[in-house]
């Protein structure tokens, strides 16, 4: 899957005044990050439990 073919989704905490943000994509196997200032740039992808274990720790929970 290309970067252009997937649906991207800007973080709820994301401001409108070009604040340092990510976006992701979710595919069946996958998560595809990427930095939502300069999308041109090559996407980071990391398998979807990898992803679930980084929002954990992240969150705390």
């Amino acid at each position: 899957m290309t970067a252009r073919e997937l649906t991207w989704f800007k973080s709820s905490y994301s401001g409108t005044q070009g604040d340092d943000c990510i976006e992701v994509a979710i595919a069946p196997a996958t998560v595809h990050i990427r930095d939502s200032k300069d999308t041109t740039r090559p996407d980071f992808t990391v398998r979807r439990d990898g992803w679930t274990h980084f929002v954990r720790f992240a969150t705390g929970r």
